[in-house]
C-alpha cells in the first residue's frame, strides 16, 4: 500500500459489540461514530515511535500502541468495522491539529508537561525518556558547558528547543540555537557540520546514530536536562474519549502485550535497515506501566535524578 499523506486503515471489521446510540455520545466519540473514522497524528521521521519505512508505510511503537486504542474505540461505539485515517503530523503542527479537531489522536513521541496541558491531554504516559545531546565523538563534547559559544540544533516545536534555549539565557552560554523542521533535518546538520550538537530526547538521538551510515561516530551525553514522560496526545477537556484510550492502554500495560510492543521495536531488527536498538525497559518505564499515570509532573517518575527533576521544572 503507496503511503503519501493520507493513510486507510480498516479495524476489526469481525468485532461484534452491542450498538451505542450517537445521541448518547459527545466530543470525538460522537464524531467517529458518525464518520466511522478515527483519525491519527503521525510522524515521518520519529523512529521507532511513528515514522515512514521505506515502503511509505506508517509504523512504530505508538502507533501500535494508538491501534489498540483504536480496536477499543471501535468495540465501545458498537461499530462493525472502523476506518483509521493517519495525517502526517510535525512536532509544531501536532498540538493544533488536536485541538482544533483535525486529529483524534497524536501518535508519536510527545513529551507531557504541564505547559502543554493547557492546551491538550495526555494518555496514560507510554514511555519515559531524558533530553539530552548527540554530538560527533570527535568534537570530544562532555557537558552543557563545552557547548558555550557553539552552534546547536533542535527541533521545532519541541520541549527540548524552548528548555535548550533557556538554559542558554540562564547559564550565559552564548550558544547560536538553530531551528530544524524535523528530526531528520536535525541530525543531518550535525552529521554535515552546520551544527556541533542536537539536543532531544535520548531515545530518538540514540534510534537516529544507530540507523546513520556511520553510528560509531557519534555519542550521546551522560549529562541529561530533565526528564521526558512521553503520553499519546488527545483533546482537552473530552473525559469519555480518554477514558476508553487510557483504559485500552492500562489494560495492554497489565497484560504480556505491552512486553511483545516493546520487544518489537527496542529490542528487536527494525525496518527499514533492521538494526536492533538494544534499548532495555528501564527501571522508570517499568514503574509507570505497573502503576499508570498522566501526570506531566517529572516528581511523578520513578528513579529520576533530583537534579534532572529540578531541570525539567524550569522548560
Amino acid at each position: 500500500m503507496k503511503l503519501i499523506k493520507l493513510v486507510g486503515v480498516l479495524v476489526g471489521a469481525s468485532v461484534l459489540i452491542g450498538s451505542v446510540q450517537a445521541q448518547d455520545l459527545t466530543g470525538r466519540l460522537k464524531k467517529i461514530k458518525e464518520t466511522g473514522t478515527l483519525t491519527l497524528g503521525v510522524r515521518d521521521a520519529s523512529i521507532p515511535f511513528s515514522y515512514l519505512d521505506d515502503k511509505q508505510s506508517y509504523q512504530g511503537y505508538s502507533i501500535d500502541l494508538c491501534l489498540k486504542a483504536a480496536t477499543a474505540i471501535q468495540k465501545k461505539l458498537g461499530l462493525t468495522a472502523l476506518n483509521v485515517k493517519m495525517v502526517p503530523v510535525t512536532s509544531a503542527t501536532r498540538i493544533p491539529l488536536i485541538a482544533n479537531g483535525t486529529t483524534d489522536i497524536s501518535c508519536d513521541s510527545a513529551t507531557n508537561n504541564m505547559e502543554r496541558q493547557k492546551q491538550v491531554a495526555f494518555a496514560v504516559t507510554e514511555f519515559v525518556t531524558a533530553n539530552r545531546f548527540l554530538t560527533k565523538k570527535s568534537a570530544n563534547i562532555k557537558t552543557l558547558d563545552d557547548l558555550k559559544g557553539k552552534t546547536i540544533v533542535s527541533t521545532s516545536g519541541t520541549s527540548n528547543l524552548k528548555q535548550i534555549t533557556t538554559l542558554n539565557t540562564e547559564r550565559n552560554l552564548g550558544m547560536n540555537i538553530l531551528a530544524a523542521k524535523d528530526h531528520a533535518e536535525a541530525f543531518l546538520m550535525v552529521e554535515t557540520g552546520r551544527a556541533v550538537a542536537f539536543v532531544m530526547d535520548d531515545i530518538l538521538l540514540s534510534s537516529l546514530a544507530a540507523s546513520s551510515k556511520a553510528p560509531n561516530d557519534y555519542t550521546v551525553s551522560a549529562e541529561a536536562l530533565s526528564v521526558e514522560p512521553y503520553g499519546l496526545i488527545l483533546p482537552l477537556g473530552d473525559t469519555a474519549f480518554k477514558k476508553v484510550v487510557d483504559d485500552a492502554l492500562i489494560n495492554v500495560y497489565k497484560g504480556d502485550d505491552i512486553k511483545k510492543i516493546y520487544a518489537k521495536w527496542f529490542l528487536s531488527p527494525i525496518p527499514p535497515k533492521g538494526v536492533n536498538l538494544n534499548v532495555p525497559m528501564s527501571p522508570q518505564l517499568q514503574a509507570v506501566l505497573a502503576k499508570p499515570t498522566d501526570s506531566g509532573e517529572p516528581s511523578a517518575y520513578a528513579a529520576v535524578p533530583e537534579a534532572q527533576k529540578q531541570s525539567s521544572k524550569k522548560k
